[in-house]
């Protein structure tokens, strides 16, 4: 405004028509509000690029160039929009006032008003927005990541400043407000764990069972279709813990980023093929069966009829299903 003032005053000094000073006055205004919006557009990406391009801790995770564009013209448009609204706002209050000398504070105490009433009513929209541009930012996750948020599981196709898009096991597709997301729990990145408990009964020989699985993860490691898929043989790693019928034997093993569920499958498949191999039995609970009024009961052990899988521990990504019926 001061720099408006003494270009007037120079014009004036020069001898220029006072009828031409309203004009000028626009045209300058109109000149500054440009140069100031591309120095904006200019600053504001280059500033994202360079935010953006930092190395993370882990050196894998750093963006592929396609994926860093994408978020450096996503960070600089929404910068260049806002930032112009601004600009244009402010130099038509500035053209009203120095070039038509129409009086604006009736101006300025409405916008206040109508900023206030938007404030409130899109206060949800400006969250989601806040906190999509620290996704962004801290590169929480990326298109193509298997992240758990506001309570849904899913494979990440999409996602912009608003709003994150899951797609489900079940092929259903959550649209998650960013604003909603507390914690982000990418369950892909860099490089992921296979983490199985096995479960066996009180009267086996641990030691036995714990050479078995060892064997297995070795063996698994070693096999030519699937050495690409793990970073280290699966083993045991201690006793988990007692249940109602058994104990069990805690396996864990490093994978890449999203193989620790074909190879956790694989591997239980394998270790069950060795215990019935080795007379190893997985516990099972024991049944009542009850039949018609007045009968007596009849108690029914399982462990007559063999072994039986371990129950499969439940896919992070996977949506909760509807309860097992009663049997």
């Amino acid at each position: 405004m001061t720099t408006i003032c003494l270009v007037i005053q120079l014009l004036s000094a020069l001898g220029i028509d006072p009828a031409w000073r309203g004009p000028a006055t626009i045209l300058l205004i109109a000149i500054v509000a440009f140069v100031t919006w591309y120095a904006l557009r200019f600053g504001a990406r280059q500033l994202a690029g360079r935010v953006l391009a930092r190395q993370p801790p882990d050196e894998e995770a750093v963006l592929p160039q396609v994926e860093l564009e994408r978020r450096v013209r996503t960070l600089e448009r929404t910068a260049v929009r806002t930032g112009g609204v601004v600009i244009v706002v402010v130099a038509v209050l500035m053209a009203l006032s120095s070039g038509f000398e129409v009086d604006i504070g009736p101006a300025v105490a409405g916008l206040g008003i109508v900023g206030i009433a938007v404030g409130f009513g899109a206060q949800t929209l400006i969250r989601d927005w806040l906190a999509g541009i620290f996704v962004v930012l801290e590169n929480q996750y990326n298109q193509g990541d298997v992240v758990r948020i506001a309570g849904v599981s899913g494979v990440v196709e999409d996602f912009s400043l608003r709003r994150t898009m899951l797609r489900d096991l079940d092929g259903t597709v959550h649209s998650v407000p960013n604003g909603q997301i507390t914690v982000a729990s990418n369950l892909t990145r860099v490089w992921a764990r296979v983490n199985v408990d096995i479960p066996v009964a009180y009267d086996t020989d641990l030691d036995l069972a714990t050479r078995l699985i060892n064997d297995v993860g070795a063996q698994l490691h070693a096999d030519p279709e699937w050495a690409t898929r793990l970073l280290e043989a699966p083993s045991v790693v201690r006793i988990g813990h007692f249940g109602d019928t058994g104990v069990s034997l805690k396996v864990l093993g490093q994978v890449p980023a999203a193989q620790q569920w074909a190879v956790a499958g694989e591997l239980r498949k394998r270790i069950l093929a060795a215990f019935a191999e080795r007379g190893i039995r997985i516990p099972t609970a024991p049944r009542m069966m009850v039949p018609a009024a007045g009968a007596t009961p009849v108690a029914a052990d399982l462990e007559a009829s063999g072994s039986a899988p371990a129950p499969e521990p439940k896919d992070p990504t996977a949506p909760a299903g509807p309860p097992r019926g009663a049997g």
